[in-house]
Formats: structure tokens, C-alpha cells, sequence
């Protein structure tokens, strides 16, 4: 079994190193089990490169015939440790930095205090990954960012993006009254984990804007827009949540308030079509009882 479940997850991710992470093994532990099983089966599963990975005929046969086998098994074994009374096991949750910090600081302790038999792994990540493929549960990221054949538990509430700067840099500079305005300011850029550089969106009404704004220093981390900005270094656009702190000190301000709307918030996803686990179905409970006493 523990060989045919390293052959799924190798012919699923086509990905060795993947695989491993996944199944939290070593690369060549993972490789001599589909040597061994290959030799047991007296047939070759994967077509190897240095590049790349493939199921061979003989391969593609054998995942049809078994994915449906350890599902069911993977049902059986939830369904015991329901019966059991508590979940079990590996729950396996990719988040992007804000969602992983709210996780962190309001439902990961208790959930982690009212189940512990559950080993939580949870990885912070910027891009947007296929959480499928990369064997994780669930992801957690913006609403409107998440994959349209998920299923969504928004949670969190809505969020704004705001400007933000220290008093110091206002005292030389006019404040900025439209986001056109900011064509004559230093602003602290952002460049987003796919490498392209963000542009400030705004809406007010009916009016939406995108801009590429000006400035002579880019970053890839909402806290040190922050810190940057803290610093006089410019204007930096950042989620609320990062700022509050240095807004409630004074070391920051904000501009063009009516320009920075509410948008959709944190949103829980996992794959429509798969059995959810206990132990993902307990996370999403305390998700939403968190959520309903905010």
C-alpha cells in the first residue's frame, strides 16, 4: 500500500520532488519505492528525464484503476477516526501571508487545543499555486483570486487596500487628492510574486483606476511597504491590516481615503469534486463559529 500510494502521488504531481514534499519523504526514498514497485510489477510506471516525468501506458492503466481504491480507503479511514470522536491525521493548508497571520492569531490555537491529534501544516506562501497539484487541502487567499471550480468559505470580512504615508513626507509634499496625483509623488512600488509590478487600483462611484505610480524603490512584502513608508521613503498602498499598527501610533497616515472602496475578503478553498477530510471539515467549523463572533 505504501508503495502504490508513492506511485499515486508521483503520477499525479509528475513530479518527483513534488511527490516527496507532499508525502513528507526524501526524494530517493520516494524513487527506490516506484524502482521497487516497477520491479514487483515487473512493468515500467514512468517515463524519467532529467527534466521531466510521465506515466508510461502501463502507468496511466494502473492510475485509473487506483485513484478510485485509495479514495475509498482514504474515506474508511476518516469515517474511523469520526467514530473515534476527534479527526486525525495531516491537514495541509497553503495561505498567503495575511490570511496565514489571521489564521495564526484567531483559529490555528484553539483549533490546534480542541484537536490535538491533528498535525497542521500550514504554508505561507505569495503566489497563487494549484493546491491540488502541489498536495495541499486547502488554500486561503483573496475571494475574487480564488479558482472558479472551488468551493469558498469567505471568512474575515471584507478588506481595503489604503494608501499610507508618515506626516514627515507630507510636511514638503501636497497631499494627494485624486490618484492622478500621485504622478508628482515618491511612491513605494510593489512587485508581485508572479514578477510583474502591481498597479494601484482605486474606485470611487462609477470610476475605477489602475495606475503604475512613480517611485525609485520596489518591494515584494506588505511589511516592509510599511516600514518603508514609515520611514518617509513615500506613499505606500498596502492592505489595512498591515498599517494598523503604525496608524494607531501616528508613524503613518492615510490619503485618498474615498478611493480605497471595500473589496471581497479571505476566502478557505478546497477542490469541489474531492471527499473532504475530518480534520478539514473541523478547521472550516471553527473557521466559521470565529467568523460569527466577529
Amino acid at each position: 500500500m505504501n508503495d502504490l500510494a508513492a506511485f499515486s502521488a508521483v503520477a499525479n504531481h509528475l513530479s518527483f520532488r513534488v511527490a516527496a514534499d507532499a508525502m513528507g519523504v526524501s526524494r530517493s526514498a520516494l524513487s527506490h519505492a516506484i524502482i521497487g514497485l516497477e520491479g514487483k510489477l515487473g512493468v515500467r510506471l514512468f517515463n524519467r528525464t532529467t527534466r521531466s516525468v510521465s506515466l508510461t501506458q502501463a502507468g496511466a492503466n494502473l492510475l485509473a484503476r487506483l485513484q478510485p481504491v485509495l479514495q475509498d480507503l482514504d474515506q474508511a479511514l476518516d469515517t474511523l477516526s469520526e467514530e473515534r470522536g476527534t479527526p486525525s491525521g495531516t491537514l495541509r493548508i497553503n495561505a498567503n501571508k495575511s490570511g496565514a497571520r489571521i489564521l495564526l492569531e484567531d483559529i490555528v490555537p484553539r483549533f490546534l487545543d480542541l484537536y490535538p491529534d491533528v498535525e497542521l501544516d500550514l504554508v505561507s506562501e505569495g503566489r497563487l499555486v494549484d493546491i491540488v497539484e502541489q498536495g495541499f487541502d486547502a488554500g486561503v487567499r483573496l475571494l475574487e483570486t480564488v479558482p472558479r471550480d472551488m468551493v469558498a468559505v469567505k471568512f474575515g470580512g471584507d478588506v481595503r487596500f489604503i494608501a499610507v504615508v508618515a506626516p514627515s513626507y507630507l510636511q514638503g509634499s501636497p497631499t494627494p487628492q485624486t490618484p492622478h496625483d500621485l504622478y508628482a509623488h515618491r511612491c513605494i512600488r510593489q512587485r508581485l510574486p508572479s514578477g510583474k509590478r502591481y498597479r494601484w487600483e482605486f474606485a470611487k462611484r462609477d470610476a475605477e483606476i489602475a495606475i503604475d505610480v512613480p517611485g525609485n524603490l520596489t518591494l515584494d512584502d506588505n511589511d516592509l511597504l510599511v516600514q518603508a513608508a514609515a520611514t518617509g521613503r513615500g506613499i505606500a498602498y498596502v492592505p489595512e491590516h498591515f498599517a494598523k499598527p503604525l496608524l494607531k501610533s501616528g508613524a503613518l497616515v492615510t490619503v485618498l481615503d474615498d478611493w480605497c472602496p471595500l473589496i471581497p475578503g479571505l476566502a478557505l478553498y478546497f477542490p469541489r469534486s474531492r471527499h473532504v477530510p475530518s480534520p478539514l471539515r473541523a478547521f472550516i467549523n471553527q473557521l466559521k463559529q470565529w467568523d460569527g463572533n466577529q
